[in-house]
């Protein structure tokens, strides 16, 4: 693979050999520092090999025979000195974090701030390098590859798992006598512990992540990667199944933004978009890796440290004026819908408590380990899972909470807080069971490039969505509530389908805000149909302004889902800056999920939609799984002439406007409210802000373009992450050569990106938690 690859346009890469070796825990210990506007310190990760290694293909790119060892070389590490820009917030049991390595005999390419440069030395490395064996044969060593860019890597070492007290009973052969697989079968039997021992694996990892380092491991990195290997382990299960890994971000690194909230005070956050979590820890961004991950964060005892979790953290003092905040997620899900926010946020709570409130806290409940066996039967790897839970299927309102800055205060009480409770509720009684047990939403600060990202337990929201009515709010929330379902808990194999996240999230918040609203069924109908038409304008002018190529929603055609041997990959148009300002799949994912609604009656179609999601949460598909289920599940007379053939053909597959939706938008007739507002549109050239019927509706459907609050700020989209910007339907309309700075966009087309919640009391995050 051409790892020199030109962000102006090329596909983003994802390098990890995820055939080999599977991520299945993270365990971060991070320092937050805004003196230097660094995230420092380390990640342990724990993988299963299990027997997915085999031999590569003569035809996989990433790997090529080496011609002798040394077109195999690795640095040799050394400890040099380097400067350590803020000893106050490093943990106090890292022994070896005033230490850089360096590879032996070359000079230390670290700055003035103790960063070593990863792009100088990637053009210093010579692509021979990839010869090393990715896979797992022959006599050269297993090559681990993780996806990383934008950090100084600084030590990799094994780590002795075999040396934690009590850890002897995860020993299933006590006559191993070779320490390294008696420590790899510890790592095999932690990693499959069964769902109701949820929280002793959380407590290993914790034990294990601290255990003494066993031996430093050589690596290297290049513009993407991260390359590990060990001397003499020459297959996947070889290779240590826990290793530690010492770095520090940098200022510029592309998945963090540091800027300052609306009182100027400084704060730091996840942006999601283009790269992920790769320049925020090494990682194994495809999707499939789905894994669990546990962190301990911090930072000045003035910040509060939000992060995708299931329990409501809350901090733990340290010496010197430093807080401590612990998250954990119990539900597997892809690295890249990890989602982190320190800041001087306040908690927003309203003035009074109405009988609802107190009604919705009641519901909250801490149910017990044995709430989790059996109550039904899921598709999905082990793990605590909400949806085998009876009590969380009737839990309409999860426990919620909501920061920002202190100057947001009355706006978030007024608009924001009330409401939470109405939508999820909607959510609930359209999908059913929440699929995580919390939700914290943060209003981000004024130069978040959207107007919403989801993540697991945790929604960003730009300021601009509590200003004007409640409609735009309302509107937004349920978009990112609906991605807990499509995009979270459901999320796309293939991140190029992002349909399968914006679009569903996009159909699913007109039914979810109707809902909201108490609206009558007429006056929904409305509703909707004249947010289909603002719709159907602005997708002719994405299709009039946009490249054809990037107006289909299955690039990849037959090809959707598959992986080199190695189980690296390409997304398709991944770092083009075009592909921000882009809303097609949100618009014609939207259409055609109403398409069919319309096709098959909106009560079959909701009824296989909740039998959807019950049997395929927690689980990556493609767009198929979902067609094929759909048409296997309605009568033969609803099929009409449906296929996935031509599904595919007409909607997926091809550029421009779909056939089906120019014949349908052709043909049908409008609603009498859309034939009224076309005519004073046509007649006034913008929408009036008069009280007519048009004054009744559109304040309510089209915020007035995105005003800018004093605090303020919009997010894009990212591969792979849920985030969204401005309302498709509500850009403004583009002439020729023109277009709309708002995108809405999402998280990982994985499971995206995906989950963050808190609590003192932990529970896994698909347990309903108060």
């Amino acid at each position: 693979m051409n790892i020199n690859l030109d962000p102006s346009r090329d596909d983003l890469p994802l390098m990890a050999n995820t055939s080999h070796i599977l991520v299945k825990h993270y365990v971060l210990d991070l320092d937050v520092n805004f003196e230097s506007q660094i995230i420092e310190g380390t990640i342990v990760l724990f993988f299963d090999s299990g027997n997915k290694f085999r031999k590569k293909s003569s035809s996989t790119e990433e790997t090529c025979r080496p011609e002798s060892n040394e077109a195999c070389k690795f640095r040799m590490l050394e400890p040099c000195h380097i400067s350590v820009t803020n000893t106050r917030t490093f943990s106090s049991k890292m022994g070896y974090n005033d230490f850089a390595i360096c590879g032996k005999g070359e000079k230390d390419t670290s700055g003035k701030d103790g960063n070593h440069d990863n792009w100088k030395l990637a053009s210093e490395i010579s692509s021979s390098k990839y010869c090393c064996d990715t896979g797992n044969h022959g006599s050269e060593d297993f090559l681990l590859v993780l996806d990383c860019c934008d950090l100084s890597v600084l030590k990799v070492e094994e780590v002795d798992v075999a040396a934690v007290p009590g850890i002897e009973k995860f020993t299933r052969s006590p006559k191993l006598t070779v320490v390294s697989e008696l420590r790899n079968q510890i790592v095999r039997e932690l990693v499959t512990l069964p769902a109701d021992r949820w929280r002793e694996q959380l407590d290993c990892y914790a034990r294990c992540s601290q255990a003494p380092g066993c031996g430093e491991l050589l690596f290297d990195t290049d513009t993407w990667s991260l390359q590990i290997r060990k001397t003499g382990a020459q297959t996947a299960p070889d290779f240590p199944h826990a290793i530690r890994i010492l770095y520090r971000t940098k200022p510029q690194g592309r998945s963090v933004t540091w800027t300052s909230d609306q009182s100027g005070r400084p704060c730091v956050y996840t942006m999601g978009s283009p790269i992920n979590n790769r320049a925020l820890f090494p990682c194994q961004e495809p999707p499939v890796a789905m894994s669990t991950w546990q962190a301990t964060v911090r930072a000045a005892a003035s910040f509060v440290v939000l992060m995708s979790g299931e329990n409501s953290a809350k901090p733990t003092q340290l010496q010197e004026g430093y807080s401590s905040w612990h998250y954990y997620v119990t539900m597997p899900m892809p690295a890249s819908t990890l989602t982190i926010a320190v800041g001087s946020w306040t908690e927003m709570k309203p003035e009074t408590y109405s009988s609802n409130d107190l009604a919705a806290e009641r519901r909250s409940f801490s149910p017990s380990e044995a709430d989790f066996r059996c109550v039904g039967v899921c598709g999905h790897v082990e793990y605590p899972c909400r949806f085998q839970n009876a009590s969380a299927a009737t839990q309409e309102i999860i426990p919620h909470r909501v920061f920002a800055p202190v100057c947001l205060k009355h706006t978030c009480q007024e608009t924001l807080l009330r409401l939470i409770p109405p939508c999820l509720s909607a959510a609930h009684s359209v999908l059913g069971t929440h699929p995580f047990s919390r939700l914290d939403v943060l209003i981000v600060p004024a130069n978040f490039p959207s107007l919403g990202m989801a993540s697991p337990h945790i929604v960003f929201l730009s300021q601009s969505t509590l200003t004007g009515r409640s409609h735009l709010c309302g509107t937004r929330l349920c978009h990112e509530i609906a991605h807990s379902w499509f995009g979270l808990a459901i999320g796309a194999r293939d991140w190029t389908e992002e349909w399968l996240s914006e679009g569903f999230a996009t159909h699913l918040e007109d039914v979810f805000w109707a809902k909201a609203q108490q609206l009558a069924p007429s006056e929904a109908q409305e509703q909707q149909e004249l947010r289909a038409v603002l719709r159907w304008r602005r997708l002719q002018d994405e299709v009039r302004n946009s490249p054809e190529e990037m107006q289909v929603l299955r690039p990849n055609k037959e090809k959707t889902g598959h992986v080199s041997d190695s189980g690296s990959s390409l997304i398709k148009h991944g770092l083009n800056p075009e592909k921000v300002f882009m809303q097609v799949h949100y618009l014609k994912g939207y259409f055609l999920l109403r398409f069919l609604a319309r096709k098959l009656g909106d009560d079959t179609y909701f009824s296989f939609l909740r039998k959807f999601v019950h049997t395929f949460h927690g689980q990556l598909i493609l767009s198929q799984d979902f067609l094929q289920m759909l048409l296997e599940n309605i009568p033969e007379e609803k099929r009409l002439e449906l296929s996935v053939e031509s599904i595919f053909r007409d909607w997926l597959e091809s550029s421009g406007i779909p056939q089906p939706l120019q014949t349908e938008r052709q043909a049908g007739a409008e609603c009498v409210l859309v034939r009224q507002v076309g005519v004073e549109v046509s007649a006034s050239g913008v929408v009036p802000a008069v009280p007519s019927l048009l004054g009744q509706w559109v304040p309510r459907l089209i915020p007035s373009a995105e005003p800018r609050a004093p605090c303020e700020r919009q997010r894009v989209p990212a591969v792979g992450r849920e985030m969204e910007s401005n309302e498709p339907e509500t850009s403004k309309t583009e002439t020729k050569g023109e277009r709309s700075v708002g995108k809405a966009s999402s998280r990982p087309a994985g499971l995206a990106s995906g989950a963050s919640l808190g609590a003192e009391d932990p529970e896994p995050q698909n347990s309903a938690e108060p």
